[in-house]
C-alpha cells in the first residue's frame, strides 16, 4: 500500500510541455549529490534518517517550503505558508509509521518584521497541531543585506518515533499489492520553480479568479497557495488497521522520482490516475 500526497506539476507552452531542467532546476544534479553523500553517511536516502535508540527508532527529517515563498511574497498570503513548512518534514517521516514528537524551525530575514513573522509563524503553530507534534523551538536570524526587503527564508526540523518491529519501509512489498493514493489540496510544496515557470508563461495573473469555490472569489494566487495536505493522522489511522507496507511522500519530483524510493528492485507501479 503506497499512501500519496500532491506533487508539483508541469503545464504546457504552446503545445511543448514544460519541464524542470526549463525551470533552471536540475534533478538530475541533486541525485548525483545524493549519491555522493551516501558514499560519506552509508544509510541516507529514506524519506527519513533512522536513529536507533532501544527498541525503537527516532525519524528525523528537514526541509523547507522552496520558492512557493515567492508566491507568498507576491500574494501577502503569509498565514499558511507554516503548514507547507511543517507539510515537508512530518509527510517525510509518517512514511515510516512513525509518530511526530516535535518540530523546529529557522526563520532568516533581513530586518524582522514582527507582524509578518508572527503570521508565519502562527502557520506553524497550525501544522504543528494538526500533525500532534510539539513546537519544540526555533531560530530566528536577522541578517542585513542577505535577503531582499520583505522577504525571508524558512527551514523546519522534526523528530518521530517508531518501535523497530513497526518500521514501514517497502521491503515487504511484492507483486500484487494495491497501490492508493491520497488526494491532495493542489500542487502542494516543492516544485514550484516549474510551476513558478509555467504561470508566467501561461499569460494569467495571480488576481485572476476561479470559477467555482461556492460562488466565493478565488483567485489564482489563494489556489496555488492552498497549504500541503499533513497527511499524518489519516496515515497512522490507516496502519493500526494492519496491511501498509511502504508509503510514499508525493512533492517536487512527482510519482516518477518518489514512488520508486520505497520499492524493492525489479517493481514498478501502475498508476489509475482517473480512479
Amino acid at each position: 500500500m503506497n499512501a500519496c500526497s500532491g506533487g508539483g506539476g508541469g503545464g504546457g507552452d504552446g503545445g511543448k510541455g514544460l519541464t524542470y531542467k526549463d525551470a533552471d532546476v536540475d534533478i538530475n544534479a541533486g541525485t548525483e549529490l545524493v549519491r555522493r553523500i551516501a558514499k560519506m553517511a552509508p544509510g541516507i536516502g529514506g524519506f527519513g534518517g533512522l536513529y536507533p535508540l532501544g527498541d525503537s527508532y527516532l525519524v528525523a527529517s528537514t526541509d523547507g517550503v522552496g520558492t512557493k515563498l515567492k508566491l507568498a511574497f507576491d500574494t501577502g498570503i503569509h498565514d499558511t505558508i507554516g503548514i507547507d513548512l511543517v507539510a515537508m518534514s512530518v509527510n517525510d517521516i509518517v512514511t515510516s509509521g512513525a509518530k511526530l514528537l516535535f518540530f523546529l524551525d529557522y526563520f532568516g530575514t533581513s530586518q524582522l518584521d514582527v507582524d509578518l513573522a508572527e503570521k508565519v509563524i502562527k502557520g506553524i503553530v497550525n501544522g504543528c497541531k494538526q500533525s500532534d507534534c510539539a513546537l519544540l523551538g526555533g531560530e530566528t536570524a536577522e541578517m542585513p543585506d542577505f535577503y531582499a526587503k520583505g522577504e525571508y527564508d524558512l527551514s523546519g526540523f522534526a523528530v518521530g518515533i517508531v518501535k523497530k518491529d513497526a518500521l514501514i519501509d517497502g521491503k515487504n512489498i511484492k507483486l500484487g499489492d494495491v497501490l492508493i493514493g491520497f488526494p491532495s489540496s493542489g500542487v502542494h510544496s516543492n516544485g514550484f520553480s516549474l510551476v513558478r515557470r509555467v504561470l508566467a508563461r501561461s499569460g494569467l495573473s495571480l488576481d485572476d479568479q476561479l470559477p467555482g469555490h461556492d460562488g466565493r472569489p478565488f483567485s489564482l494566487g489563494e489556489a496555488l497557495m492552498a497549504p500541503t495536505v499533513i497527511y499524518v493522522k489519516q496515515v497512522l489511522d490507516i496502519i493500526i488497521k494492519g496491511g501498509v507496507k511502504g508509503i510514499a511522500h508525493i512533492t517536487g519530483s512527482a510519482f516518477t522520482g518518489n514512488i520508486p524510493r520505497v520499492f524493492p528492485l525489479g517493481l514498478g507501479a501502475k498508476i489509475f490516475t482517473n480512479s
